[in-house]
């Protein structure tokens, strides 16, 4: 079963439960992998779908800092809710020193040098990551390393 099938599954489930949180959740990650789809042209794979429910999870943190901002402490719950839902059909996410340790041997495999080879680093470590960590932090991790060099 592919990541949207399981999603789908979920979402009918979660229906079916008269669950609202999760409901509402799905519904939207669901909303932005058909816009993704129809942006394509076509199906996309399950590693585009991870991409999208990591950048979901991530607009919801952001949620969180401005809701605290504004004392807003029921959007903080719902988006907190929102996370915990989305991070069940995330795979477990990399510690901090994991994502170093992979970076380390992907400058080492690519022969980067300094900052201007970082796309070439990137390029090839995220495919390595199968979305166990975000973008923004496989960028911090090599930016880190390049520049200690």
């Amino acid at each position: 079963m592919n990541k949207k099938q399981e999603l789908q599954k979920a979402l009918t489930a979660a229906m079916k439960a008269k669950d609202e949180d999760t409901k509402r959740t799905l519904r939207l990650a669901m909303t932005t992998i058909k816009l993704a789809e129809v942006e394509e042209g076509g199906e996309i794979d399950d590693t585009r779908i991870l991409s999208i429910l990591q950048k979901e999870v991530k607009t919801r943190e952001d949620s969180i800092e401005e809701a605290k901002q504004a004392g807003r402490e029921d959007l903080v719950e719902t988006a907190k809710r929102e996370i915990q839902i989305l991070n069940q059909f995330l795979p477990q996410q990399m510690t901090t020193d994991e994502l170093r340790d992979l970076a380390k041997i992907v400058i080492e495999e690519t022969g980067a040098e300094s900052m201007k080879d970082m796309g070439k680093v990137m390029q090839n470590l995220m495919p390595k990551l199968g979305g166990r960590a975000s973008g923004q932090d496989a960028s911090k991790a090599v930016r880190e390393l390049l520049q200690n060099k």
